[in-house]
């Protein structure tokens, strides 16, 4: 579990770096609505890693929790910010990946549920 939360902990340190590169550089490039988006997207990255630090620094879970948790908040946070910022900053048209935002966006809430689920079930017995 240590490259888990040795990942997640460079997963915040890229989320300050584009939080920074957003308030800096990209201001007065991007549309308010534009900046609006990207700074949307750190800020659910910023959340996501705080999950994942927490998760794998926990003793009440099991090995294959941390990891499954892990990868649907991994794989969450590579379609719902990583769309956002190929939006935003690339300037790769929403139309022609609209479906993948949507789908982080899914991947936090199952990743969610099966923390809230795992945590009631491992902590129980």
């Amino acid at each position: 579990m240590n490259k888990l939360l040795s990942f997640s902990i460079i997963l915040g340190a890229i989320g300050i770096i584009l939080g920074a590169f957003g308030a800096h550089a990209l201001k007065g490039i991007l549309t308010e609505q534009s900046m609006a988006s990207f700074e949307t997207g750190v800020r659910y990255q910023m959340y996501h890693v705080l999950l994942l630090v927490g998760v794998n620094l926990a003793t009440v879970l099991s090995d294959r929790t941390k990891k499954q948790v892990s990868s649907l908040i991994l794989l969450g946070i590579f379609f719902f910010s990583g769309s956002i910022y190929a939006i935003t900053v690339a300037g790769i048209p929403a139309k022609s990946i609209w479906f993948v935002t949507p789908l982080g966006g899914l991947l936090f809430i199952i990743g969610w549920i099966l923390l809230a689920v795992r945590t009631l079930n491992e902590v129980r017995h």
